[in-house]
């Protein structure tokens, strides 16, 4: 059985929402238009050169894109979070490290929460010096 064309622009488009990105970010990721994104997703195919800067943009490789299958990305989904306890057995690796980005936000609240106390002791010395 052969297998069906593929339609890269839709694979994009699918991925690019899955990311939560509007065609807007990734036009600006890419220095191009939102139309020419629009463009993009309305191929069938796409030169391998684009396709890599589109994979860049999106955080995933170019062979993430090409063999992009939805049904597989919401098999995984709905069967993980229906067998939690089996979820060791699929053959999925997140492309970043759950750790990495639990202290990335720890350290961008510890950032943030130290700019709100600085902005605080501001304002506590602006009304002693004006007593």
């Amino acid at each position: 059985m052969s297998e069906p064309t593929l339609h890269i622009g839709r694979k994009i488009s699918r991925i690019r929402e899955l990311r939560g990105m509007k065609q807007e970010a990734l036009a600006a990721e890419l220095g191009i238009s939102q139309q020419a994104v629009s463009k993009i997703e309305q191929s069938a195919e796409v030169e391998d050169d684009a396709l890599e800067k589109i994979a860049k943009a999106l955080g995933v490789p170019v062979e993430g894109i090409r063999k992009f299958n939805e049904e597989a990305v919401f098999n995984i989904i709905g069967n993980t979070v229906n067998n939690h306890d089996q979820a060791a057995f699929f053959n999925y690796y997140p492309t970043f490290n759950p750790i990495d980005k639990l202290v990335e936000l720890f350290e961008e609240n510890k950032r943030l929460y130290q700019e709100l106390l600085q902005s605080e002791r501001e304002k506590v010395e602006i009304l002693r010096n004006s007593k």
